[in-house]
């Protein structure tokens, strides 16, 4: 009996469901390692973005985050103070300031990933390059909209600062007293 192909709508709603969980799970996992670290989470997906860009400047990396400036110079700080980057001068513009991690610092981070990055790597073996490409192809247009789709939630009021739209109580009618009723009668 030859394997029924599933509709397309049953592949994307698959697809989606399946995005859902696998960002549920990197929350989850980058959550579990700050902890570890010392970290909270946020600040340590700014490291993580910072050792994939290089020495950089909080500007480029509030961008890529979707932070603030003023949001990442505060993970900046927390992140220097807690020994995982600096801050240096950058040597074409004295009045520019570039950040970095510290790599001998990142290694305990990147060594709690360890175990997940070889069984990946293991997972990989099982594709070709042909279909690892259309997978990367596929998450980096992904991430792209996601990245626009922050921006836009970014110009959004929080939920407790919008007026929220109650239903409306039924009217509440008086009931005449007894002596009203009397009188009626």
């Amino acid at each position: 009996m030859a394997k029924q192909s599933k509709s397309r709508a049953d592949l994307l709603k698959e697809l989606e469901e399946t995005l859902r969980k696998v960002g549920a799970q990197s929350v989850l996992l980058s959550d579990t390692v700050a902890k570890l670290v010392g970290l909270n989470s946020t600040d340590l997906e700014c490291l993580d973005l910072l050792e994939m860009a290089g020495p950089t400047t909080a500007g480029h990396l509030a961008e890529h985050a979707g932070l603030t400036t003023g949001a990442m110079t505060a993970v900046i700080d927390r992140l220097e103070q807690a020994g995982f980057a600096r801050r240096l001068r950058d040597a074409k513009d004295r009045r520019r300031v570039r950040v970095e991690a510290l790599s001998r610092n990142f290694k305990h981070v990147s060594g709690l990933y360890r175990r997940l990055a070889e069984s990946t790597a293991r997972l990989h073996d099982d594709y070709d390059d042909r279909q690892l490409a259309l997978v990367v192809e596929y998450l980096t247009r992904a991430l792209s909209l996601a990245a626009d789709h922050v921006a836009w939630l970014q110009t959004q009021r929080p939920l407790g600062q919008r007026k929220v739209r109650r239903p409306r109580r039924p009217r509440r009618v008086p009931q005449p007293s007894a002596a009203a009723q009397a009188l009626r009668n």
